[in-house]
């Protein structure tokens, strides 16, 4: 048997390659290739363009492992044979139909696999037979009906006697693997028969789950050149063996069963005596899920041509004959009375649930059998979490293999996503490398984006998700990230835990990355889902931690990003702030929350007007005075007033409250702060902290000399930050112009003395911080 290669190897490690790089590139901006027609939404290459074959296969094979769809309009980019090459073609949960499929089968392929491709029909046969002198290769995986599948065969009569005039099903007279999967042909007994004879060339058989395969299989002797049969939940094969037993070039046989009542045989222990004395050249061997096995009770089979009176050595009686000859490879999983844990087995590698190296062997025999693929991980997700695994990697490289050929079967997507959960936290960290991550990034990213609705699976993708450092790792699929929790926070259950996380990571994404993830975050709809949070917590009276996090959500949506404090205006944001600041005026988070929002806002120049007025300003006054939060909510409170005077006194268009006595307020707020509080809020010298801000809007409010109140607020923060967080602000003030801005204003008459006074211990700061020669985490002044 092809064993899957699930073990890790030196290319999985360490960094992407260029190509793949510049793969995923282009994948995600095909207009580089690639003209779309508007009316057809067809893919066109690029005129004077030219793809080779291992470009061509490279791009389809990208293009589904980052989730997207090959498509008709995709196939189209493949339609001239001579501009573009395709030999081997692996098709996987795509929608493409007969036309796309037609396209790609132009190029003479020697490999077509096709999985979960529901639309292609019984018309892509004669497209495959019109092309079939090349195949060498041909998989009918789940879910593809180009056989006719069915138990009414009335209509199909015809399709029939035309198969039986001409003497075949398939014209591929090359063909050396087929594997048809799933099939069911009522009424015609000849129908398999047909279909395999005239394939004289086959090595490879599997006919996984087929029904009806005939009344014996006696014509499969004719492929002298078969060794290798899968018969994998092929019902009556009682009466088959004498048939499987004249296939004596055979090296690799499945008869597994999925089911326990079709897995019973009659005279097991002799009919697997016979099965192996009949095969000489067998080297793997799969009869999982049969009692084929034997109860482990010893006993001699009269068909055995090595009947000793002694004991045979082997706790498995059928396969006494196999000793001293052990197999490569036997499938024991599920077998009745658990024959995988018995102690002495004439095989060196073993499919089972004993231990891990068993389960992974279970996993790849059974990789494109989803109903027992379950099992296997359910196997794995419980090794994880009540024993040790000792090759995480290789059960890593298991699990992404599993949902991503299963992407269309839910319940391999849960049992993945958990295992994955576990993997992930585990302490061997270093098998993680960045090309890892992604890889199980974005198989999470694919099973949440097709099962959005499903608790279960959106709570292990989040808190899978929550074990890599957000957002540097997850930036690479961003925008689809973002689309997935924007659904979690406004359509799953309210207050639920996987609302709570999905809202949580939002907040991540948002406070931690530059503008353009910021505007994209609003472009998708985050202002609006988080004020829909908000207008629902209000109505029910709730105040709960997603309240303050849609708040701390928008807070970081907004910084520096005008466009975002602009829909926060207009989706009524400044109605919601002031319904929670009536209904929960004791919640200091929430407030803290709100104000540093309002202060994002107040920073757009282009917005102030709106909240001018009276009763927006008397709020933010009476702020002035509140403690609580620390002095955070009356900062705060005092820098949306000082960029709204900012503006000079002709844009203050209220007579009430004036703004002469809305500055003296806030001067006398500010002289109460003590210039030791520690802060709750960051400054930016590095990209990667929450609600972290640049100084400039700082700096351009020390700017404002026909304001001195403006000043006195932006040298207050920087004396402040400098006094008790120099080494990290020390270095952003200078760096940013700010030392030279302050010598200013001490040597300007304009500013009153306690600005002055502000300026020069900030100044003093910097230059004892530099004399110290401190190295900061981030950089360090020049000596």
């Amino acid at each position: 048997m092809t064993m899957l290669p699930f073990c890790v190897t030196p290319q999985d490690c360490g960094p992407e390659s260029l190509l793949d790089l510049c793969f995923k590139y282009i994948i995600q901006h095909l207009n580089i290739v690639c003209s779309v027609d508007p009316f057809t939404k067809d893919y066109h290459l690029i005129d004077g363009l030219a793809l080779p074959r291992e470009l061509c296969e490279k791009l389809i094979e990208v293009y589904q492992k980052s989730g997207k769809e090959v498509t008709d309009g995709f196939a189209n980019i493949f339609q001239n044979p001579h501009t573009t090459r395709l030999k081997r073609v692996r098709l996987r949960n795509s929608p493409i139909t007969d036309d796309g499929l037609k396209v790609l089968l132009r190029h003479g392929l020697v490999e077509l696999d096709l999985s979960n491709c529901c639309n292609i029909t019984g018309a892509s046969l004669t497209h495959i037979n019109e092309h079939g002198d090349s195949l060498v290769s041909l998989v009918f995986g789940s879910s593809v009906n180009i056989l006719p599948e069915t138990v009414v065969l009335e209509e199909l009569r015809d399709s029939f006697s035309a198969y039986h005039k001409r003497g075949h099903v398939l014209r591929t007279p090359n063909l050396q693997r087929l594997a048809i999967r799933n099939v069911f042909i009522g009424g015609d007994k000849a129908f398999f028969q047909l279909l395999v004879r005239p394939l004289h060339k086959l090595v490879h058989l599997d006919l996984s789950n087929c029904l009806d395969l005939g009344p014996d299989l006696s014509y499969l002797t004719e492929l002298k050149y078969l060794t290798s049969l899968v018969l994998h939940n092929v019902q009556r094969l009682q009466e088959s063996l004498p048939s499987i037993c004249q296939l004596k070039q055979l090296r690799h046989l499945d008869v597994s069963q999925a089911t326990e009542k079709q897995g019973i045989f009659r005279n097991e222990n002799q009919m697997l005596a016979l099965l192996v004395e009949s095969l000489p050249h067998l080297v793997s061997l799969d009869i999982s899920g049969t009692n084929l096995a034997g109860t482990g009770v010893a006993e001699h089979s009269p068909n055995s041509k090595d009947c000793k009176d002694s004991m045979p050595q082997t706790d498995i009686p059928g396969l006494s004959s196999r000793v001293n000859a052990p197999f490569d490879f036997l499938g024991l999983y599920g077998t009745h009375h658990a024959a995988c844990r018995r102690h002495d087995i004439p095989a060196r590698n073993i499919a089972g649930d004993l231990n891990e190296v068993q389960i992974f062997n279970a996993a790849a025999a059974n990789i494109d059998r989803p109903a027992i693929l379950q099992k296997v991980l359910n196997d794995l997700y419980h090794l994880f979490r009540y024993e040790t695994c000792h090759d995480p990697s290789h059960a890593m490289k298991v699990v992404l293999e599993a949902m991503d050929r299963h992407l269309g079967e839910k319940h391999i997507q849960i049992s993945g996503s958990a295992t994955l959960f576990y993997i992930v936290k585990g302490k061997d960290r270093s098998l993680l490398d960045m090309k890892t991550k992604q890889l199980v990034i974005g198989t999470l990213l694919n099973g949440m984006n097709m099962y959005r609705d499903d608790d279960t699976m959106m709570r292990n993708g989040c808190l899978t998700l929550c074990q890599f450092r957000i957002p540097d790792d997850v930036l690479f699929d961003y925008r689809r990230l973002v689309s997935i929790l924007l659904h979690i926070v406004s359509e799953m259950e309210q207050e639920g835990f996987v609302q709570r996380i999905g809202i949580y990571l939002l907040n991540s994404l948002a406070c931690q990355v530059d503008g353009f993830q910021k505007q994209l975050l609003g472009d998708l709809g985050a202002i609006s889902r988080m004020l829909g949070l908000i207008e629902d917590r209000l109505a029910r009276r709730v105040c709960d931690d997603v309240l303050e996090v849609a708040w701390s959500t928008m807070w970081n949506v907004t910084d520096e990003t005008a466009v975002n404090c602009k829909r926060f205006l207009d989706g009524g944001g400044m109605e919601f702030f002031l319904g929670c600041l009536s209904v929960f005026p004791e919640k200091e988070e929430l407030l803290r929350n709100m104000m540093g929002l309002l202060g994002n806002v107040a920073e757009v120049q282009s917005l102030r007007p709106r909240l001018m007025t009276r009763q927006f300003v008397s709020v933010f006054a009476e702020l002035l005075d509140s403690s609580s939060d620390g002095i955070e909510v009356s900062y705060n409170a005092a820098g949306v007033l000082s960029h709204m005077a900012s503006d000079g006194a002709g844009a203050w268009t209220l007579d009430c409250p004036r703004r002469e006595d809305v500055l003296q307020r806030m001067v006398q707020a500010i002289e109460r702060w003590d210039l030791d509080t520690e802060r709750n809020i960051n400054y930016r010298h590095v990209w990667g902290q929450e609600h972290a801000k640049s100084f400039e809007p700082i700096l351009h409010l020390a700017k404002m000399y026909h304001t001195p109140e403006c000043q006195h607020w932006a040298v207050w923060a920087l004396a402040n930050l400098t006094e008790v967080y120099p080494a990290k602000y020390c270095y952003l003030v200078e760096a940013e112009g700010g030392l030279a801005l302050l010598s200013e204003i001490v040597q300007n008459e304009q500013p009153y003395a306690r600005i002055k006074e502000l300026a020069l211990l900030v100044i003093r700061h910097c230059r004892e911080f530099k004399e110290r020669g401190y190295v900061s985490g981030d950089a360090q002044l020049d000596g």
